[in-house]
């Protein structure tokens, strides 16, 4: 409670406005829990009963269902004859299943399930084919449990049939709501549709023995039955290869019954202490309920010949119903009842995976196999991303399949029956190794479950196959490897990342330069916010790049550099084929070669919105500074310049200004007096004072004919004297020279480089990266390089 009241007074406190997405989110799941309320999460084993079995009990609806789908058509009348001995099948398995996990919560105390079990005995990656069982079982069952719960509406009102598939979305995404606002929230509401289902279902069954035994219990006849499915009339034997067949697929859909007894191992963590001991008396619990349901519910389809319809409604269960509590003002009043019951439990039953699932992927994630952020918890304490993606993979398996139960069973019981193998041959080990009192006996029942198991799902493999089966065995064969490769990455990466060792890390390394580039695509505050940055690293030397693209907007650049005099030379360097991160990657290794020398690139980012900055900007400097890191003895700083805030304060800066131009209006209108008489026709053009250093152009100077002498390869100027050299403007700059500017033009002409430097100037017309030009004058050397300054200059070839 203390830990609430500190979370609100921290919330009241004056600083950044909510952004909006945080505010609609609060106002959908409510104020945040903070850390120290995660151990208020837990449940009570009541609690827990009904939050973690409605899976496994509400399976009992349409279990035996599925068995007579497979027999009706096949063997006629004696598939109500051949579900008994079916069940009791099925149940001797569910057993075996329930021993199993008995043993497992008691020894891993930690939520994980078959897949600690798995993960523990026979190593993570092995484990992975247990965690991708699971993967999918989860996912399944959502989409199994909600179309299931349709189908019962659909019993009760048989109108809504044709709408199936929008209300059972509609449902996964209430529930889905639901479990984002936490789980002690979502526990309280599904709780009692369990207890309602189970107590619905028990009487409906006692009322069916009592009038069974009073020979009052009706019976339908399925040959005048509409919709329904048509009878067989096989005449095989019971031993021949044809029967044996249907009764292994019979027996597969039929264990859709024992889905959902693994969901208490995997959340053990949400039991409160001693977690172990209340997990296994609700396991048990669970078995019960389940055992009871699933025999009643199969001896009164027996006694009843309730028959499955091809549409999927009404079902099994509504048909029993019906006749069960006959056609009284009660016994409409109790079939309702028994509807709504058995509708809320299946829909409920999906809210077991989104109690289990988010605490196995948490697992998977946290031994690396899965993306690490299914490991964060959200706004209410919950693993939100976790919810988000079993809720887009469940309403798209809905979508996909058309809601239909029929369709989706042969996807489910493959992973949950290999996740019981591996945990029944993982608890067989480990008996078998510690070797703990009734050692013995324990690795009996686990062997046993771990074998029946495996033969149901070999034979889910097999009979099933044609009918979805297949896409279960591929999801495997990709899954599993995909996991193992992701951890491989990961564990790459942890070892590239370490810092820790046992040795003394080597002192800082001293460099006797660092240069500094700013890279700049337009001069504005961002432009400024990174030469700030720039000059507080104290470089020796810090230069401003632009990448020229464009030519007018590089023109632009410059007139705005020369207006603004920063103090930082300007460059200007053509890209012709627009790479503009390899052109950076060789600018900054031409630098780094440089002896002793550490290169800084500082590239100013302009942040706007997450989805705004998406749509308007391909995150260049993102790219760059990426390339840029690789280079050795050399770094990347990305400073971002927050648009939308600035934004904000521009405009009531823009606000305070018109306010204050009221009260300047006066002298504002005698400066623009003062301008125009200045500019007036009367006042004649300025005068031009050439400087006293000025370049000539070719058109100032023209050279006389005649008197023009060859042209000269840069790459053969090797002592001072004039020449005339052509080549292709390479680089442009701006050096600022105490408060005048020299322009410094690069050429090149293939066999060398040239600068030329313009001393007076800042902008000469044509003279632009891209364009071809003529230079004659003086060649000095600077540097090993050859240099002219304020050559002639005729512009041969303009830049396009």
């Amino acid at each position: 409670m203390a830990t609430r009241k500190a979370a609100a007074l921290l919330e009241g406190r004056a600083g950044l406005p909510d952004t909006f997405w945080y505010s609609t989110k609060r106002r959908l799941l409510g104020p945040p829990l903070v850390n120290q309320d995660l151990g208020e999460q837990r449940l009570s084993n009541p609690l827990a009963l009904g939050v973690l079995s409605p899976d496994g009990i509400s399976s009992s609806a349409y279990g035996p269902e599925e068995i007579l789908i497979v027999l009706v058509p096949a063997v006629g009348l004696a598939a109500f004859s051949l579900l008994l001995p079916m069940t009791l099948v099925i149940l001797f398995v569910m057993v075996l299943v329930l021993l199993s996990y008995r043993e497992i919560v008691m020894v891993y105390i930690r939520p994980g399930g078959s897949y600690v079990v798995a993960r523990e005995n026979f190593g993570p990656r092995i484990a992975q084919v247990c965690a991708v069982a699971l993967l999918i079982d989860y996912v399944v069952t959502v989409a199994v449990q909600t179309s299931a719960g349709t189908a019962a509406v659909a019993s009760a009102f048989p109108s809504v049939g044709p709408y199936k598939v929008e209300i059972t979305v509609g449902v996964v995404l209430l529930m889905c709501f639901g479990n984002l606002r936490g789980l002690k929230e979502a526990g309280r509401s599904f709780a009692v549709p369990t207890y309602l289902f189970a107590g619905v279902v028990i009487l409906m069954i006692v009322v069916g023995l009592i009038r069974d035994l009073l020979g009052d219990l009706p019976r339908y006849d399925p040959h005048t039955l509409q919709g329904a499915y048509a009878l067989g009339s096989s005449t095989q034997g019971l031993l021949s290869g044809a029967m044996i067949f249907v009764l292994l697929k019979a027996f597969a859909n039929g264990g859709a019954s024992l889905t959902g007894i693994e969901a208490v191992s995997d959340a053990v963590g949400a039991f409160r202490p001693p977690e172990g001991v209340n997990a296994r008396r609700v396991l048990m619990a669970e078995g019960a309920i389940l055992g009871i349901l699933v025999a009643g519910i199969s001896w009164l389809a027996f006694r009843t010949h309730a028959t499955p319809r091809t549409a999927g409604y009404p079902t099994v269960l509504a048909q029993e119903a019906q006749l069960v509590f006959g056609n009284t003002f009660v016994g409409h009043a109790l079939f309702y009842l028994l509807q709504a019951a058995t509708m809320l439990i299946l829909y409920t039953g999906g809210n077991t995976s989104f109690n289990g699932f988010p605490f196995l992927t948490s697992y998977v994630a946290g031994d690396s196999f899965l993306p690490r952020w299914l490991l964060k918890r959200g706004h209410r304490l919950v693993f939100s991303n976790a919810i988000i993606v079993l809720t887009i993979v469940s309403v798209a398996l809905i979508i996909i399949k058309d809601a239909d139960v029929n369709s989706l069973v042969p996807l489910y019981a493959i992973g949950v029956f290999t996740a019981f193998s591996m945990a029944g041959f993982g608890m067989a080990k480990y008996h078998h190794r510690v070797k703990e009192p009734g050692w013995r006996r324990r690795l009996i029942i686990n062997s046993s479950a771990g074998v029946m198991t495996a033969i149901v799902v070999a034979v889910f493999a097999v009979v099933k196959f044609t009918e979805g089966a297949w896409v279960v065995v591929v999801l495997f064969a990709v899954l599993v490897p995909a996991l193992i490769r992701l951890n491989r990455e990961y564990t790459a990466e942890s070892e590239v990342l370490e810092t820790i060792s046992e040795n003394q890390p080597p002192p800082p390394p001293h460099y006797a330069r660092r240069a500094v580039f700013v890279f700049v695509d337009d001069f504005d505050l961002a432009t400024m916010a990174g030469l700030r940055y720039a000059r507080s690293l104290r470089p020796t030397t810090i230069r401003a790049v632009h990448f020229v693209i464009d030519n007018v907007q590089a023109d632009k650049l410059r007139h705005k550099w020369t207006r603004a005099d920063r103090g930082v030379p300007l460059d200007f360097i053509d890209v012709s084929d627009r790479r503009l991160t390899r052109a950076a990657a060789e600018l900054v290794e031409r630098e780094a070669a440089e002896p002793d020398t550490h290169v800084t690139v500082v590239l100013p980012r302009r942040s706007y919105s997450a989805l705004l900055g998406r749509l308007l900007h391909d995150r260049t400097a993102d790219k760059i500074a990426a390339v840029v890191s690789r280079i050795p003895r050399s770094a990347a700083t990305i400073i971002p310049y927050d648009v939308e805030s600035r934004v904000r304060v521009l405009q009531e800066r823009q606000a305070a200004k018109i306010a204050a131009a009221g009260n300047a209006d006066q002298h504002v209108r005698s400066g623009e007096a003062d301008v125009a008489a200045q500019h007036s026709p009367a006042a004649g053009p300025p005068s031009v004072r050439p400087a006293k250093n000025g370049p000539r152009s070719a058109e100032a100077t023209p050279a006389p004919s005649g008197e023009l002498p060859g042209i000269t390869p840069i790459g053969a100027l090797a002592t001072p004297g004039r020449a005339t050299v052509e080549g292709r403007i390479r680089v442009v700059e701006i050096r600022p020279v105490e408060r005048n500017s020299v322009l410094a033009c690069e050429i090149s002409d293939g066999t060398g480089q040239l600068t030329a430097l313009f001393y007076g100037r800042s902008h000469i017309p044509g003279i632009v990266c891209g364009a071809r030009v003529r230079f004659r004058g003086s060649v000095g050397f600077k540097d090993g390089h050859p240099v002219m300054t304020n050559p002639a200059y005729e512009l041969l070839f303009p830049a396009v």
